[in-house]
This record gives C-alpha cells, structure tokens and sequence, in this order.
C-alpha cells in the first residue's frame, strides 16, 4: 500500500510518477553526458584550451554538490513542489546562459547555475520516495526510478552527439532548457505534495552533521557514494583505455558504454524481483561482494594482459551492472530511518555522491601513466572500501534490518 500524507492531491500511483521521479534524479548524468561529445567543438568555438572547457564539467560537480546541501533543508521546510518550481526554473535560466556564452569562462559560471537547478531534483526524489515507502518498498521504488535514470548515460551521449552533428554544441544546450520546461509542466501537473506537516529543523546544517555521526546512515551513503565513485573512474579512465590503448574506434566506443549502461539497468529490474524474497540489506550486501570481485578481476586483467580489451570489458560490465542493486537498496537503507528529515538526508547522500565521485575521477586524471592501471586501480578500492562501508553500517542497523521488509506508511509527523 502506498500512503502519502493528506496534502497530496494528485495519484501516487502510476507510471507518470516514477517517470518524472526517474528524469528528475537523471538531471545531473543527462546534463553531463549529453555536452561530453561537443568538447572539442566547444573548445574551437570559443577559443579556449581543454583545460577551460574541462572546468566546465567541475563547476557542474561542484554546483550539484553545494546544491544539494542547501535544497534538501528547503525541501523538508517549505515541502517539495514549491522548491521544485524554483529549481527547474534555475536549471532553464543556466541552460540558456549557456546556450549564450561568449567564452569558457561565461559558460562555466553558467554551468554552475545550471546544476544549482538541477540539484532541487535530485534531493527532492529521493525524498519522496521517502515519503511515500519504507523498508523494502522504498528499495522497489527506487529500482523503477533507476530503469528511467538509467537511460540517461545511453541515450545522452547518442543524442548529444546527434544534435552536435546537426545543430552544433549551442543547441544541446537550449535542448537541456526545453527539457526543463518539460519537466517543469509535468511536476506542476502530476507531482502530489507528499511532505509531512512541519516547519523543518531551525538549524539545517546541524541537523546533517546529526544525520553524518550516525553509523547506520553513513556506513550506507558511504556504500553508494564508493560504488558511484567507481563509476566516474570508470567513465574517467574507459575512454584512453578502450581508444587509444586498445584501438577501438571512437564510433564503436559508445556500443560498449551503452552495453554497461544497459547491464545496469537490468540488474536494477532484477533487483526489484529479488526484493520479494529478500531483504534489502541483503541483496545489498551480496552486490557489494560482486563489485569488489569485479574490480579486483580487473585489475588482474590489467596487471598481467591475460583477456585483453574483452576481459577488461567483461570486468566493467559485471561492475557497472552491480550498481543496479547497490544503488537502490543502499539509498533506501541509508534514508530508512530519515522520515522526519528526508530532505536533508537526501542532501547530504547526493552531496556526499557527488565529492567522492569528483575525486575518484580527479584522482584517475592525476594518475595517469599511459595504461589502463589508474582506471582499474580506482574502481577496485571505491569497490573494496564500499564492501567496509557496509560492515560499519551492520554493526549499526537494528537486528529485524536483517530479514525482509513490508511496505509501511511513512511517518505524517
């Protein structure tokens, strides 16, 4: 049974729901992975070195992580549409400035803006599903919203290179402010108030240093946040290593990132029947132990040569496909017991996402030495260090986390 709070005027039931829940949270990988074929472009464009137009990318991170710390405290005060409307209209704004930029530096700084926007999304779904399940329930949730993010780091790239090749770099750009328009005429037609009555804690940030010190909470955030750290070391790493270390041509290199995003995606369906028979924290756990043996078989492969460009890609795809499960069961953990404060822990959960994936990357780039080690060597610790994450969240959870889960309303107060 699904319960919302007696504000909701609109279904919570039903595929609009999760849809627009799903493209909400998938702001943040549409707007990266759509304008990363036009970095050339960009850079010719506007005169600026590729250092310039990489700033972009980290002015983005940047602004998703700040965003996130401060529209979660909003959210649980002022509800979740409301901050919505002011988020997806912030995110329209930046993507025209963008789309106008006259130089790297103009375009980052609209970047930025473009992510403050897009961050309310972000926090904002994960707190409603918050709001509206628990337990194993929530997880179910959060794997339907993951079939529709996932499509995201698929399709993006392909229709950023499309638009590209027939418009030019600007026009991806005004695409992302016509899906904001979008997005913006879908919540106010389909989204349901689903926030508990309540004023909101008087002091935010004390309130998510609160949220941080409890083991159960960050032994979970730290789960999803190492295993998503993983991604961007992959997404990082993947492109030297399957071009120019191993020769595949830059038009075949999408069918192996699309293949990886795809895995994904079905696990996180797969994940969505396992949760009928298992706990979360189970499925979970077991996902971990399956990332970490991937990321330690690609290092392997790497180390000694044996499989070559298909048994690193094997590898990345047993990873990849592992975040289908981890990512789901562990956000909903992490928020299990944050109904009176969904908001601000889902700001810090995305916060935390985002810094570690920016340094899992940034660490990537810094090391590397024109082989395929920095790739594999970041996505087996993030994997390793998740699979410990999780042992400081058992010692933390409450004996019944162990066995499975019914749905149960969420808390009205």
């Amino acid at each position: 049974m699904t319960t919302a709070t007696p504000k909701a005027t609109r279904s919570t039931e039903g595929p609009g729901l999760v849809i627009l829940l799903g493209a909400l949270i998938g702001f943040g990988p549409l707007s990266i992975d759509m304008y990363l074929p036009a970095f050339p472009s960009i850079g010719e464009s506007l005169h600026a070195s590729a250092g310039e137009v990489e700033r972009t990318l980290a002015t983005f991170f940047a602004g998703l992580a700040l965003g996130q710390l401060f529209a979660g405290p909003v959210s649980d005060r002022f509800g979740r549409t409301k901050p919505l409307y002011v988020g997806l209209s912030l995110y329209v704004l930046g993507s025209i400035g963008c789309a106008l930029a006259p130089s790297a530096g103009v375009l980052a700084a609209w970047r930025f803006v473009q992510a403050l926007g897009g961050s309310v999304g972000m926090v904002s779904s994960r707190a409603i599903v918050r709001d509206l399940h628990s337990g194993a329930a929530a997880a179910r949730m959060m794997s339907r919203l993951v079939l529709v993010m996932g499509l995201a780091p698929i399709l993006a790239p392909l229709l950023g290179g499309w638009v590209l090749h027939t418009s030019g770099w600007r026009t991806i750009f005004w695409s992302h402010a016509g899906i904001g328009v979008i997005a913006l005429g879908a919540v106010f037609a389909i989204l349901p108030e689903t926030a508990p009555p309540r004023s909101g804690p008087s002091q935010p940030f004390r309130s998510m240093l609160r949220i941080v010190r409890q083991p159960d909470f960050l032994g979970y955030a730290l789960a999803v946040a190492l295993a998503q750290a993983g991604m961007f070391a992959y997404i990082g790493g993947s492109p030297f290593v399957f071009i120019t270390l191993h020769g595949v041509a830059p038009g075949n290199f999408g069918w192996f990132f699309g293949a990886n995003a795809a895995g994904l995606v079905l696990v996180s369906q797969l994940n969505h029947r396992l949760l009928a028979r298992s706990s979360p924290e189970r499925v979970l756990r077991g996902s971990v132990r399956v990332a970490a043996l991937a990321g330690l078989a690609l290092v392997g492969v790497v180390v000694t040569g044996l499989g070559g460009l298909w048994g690193i890609a094997l590898s990345l795809f047993v990873f990849v496909s592992s975040l289908g499960a981890i990512t789901p069961n562990a956000t909903a953990l992490a928020m299990e017991h944050q109904a009176k404060q969904a908001g601000i822990a889902s700001a810090v959960l995305g916060a935390l996402q985002f810094l570690l994936a920016a340094s899992a990357s940034a660490a990537v780039s810094a090391s590397h030495d024109g082989t395929a080690r920095p790739m594999a060597l970041g996505v087996a610790i993030t994997a390793l260090l998740a699979l410990g994450a999780l042992v400081l969240a058992r010692r933390a959870a409450p004996p019944e986390q162990g066995t499975p889960t019914v749905e149960a309303p969420a808390p009205t107060s």
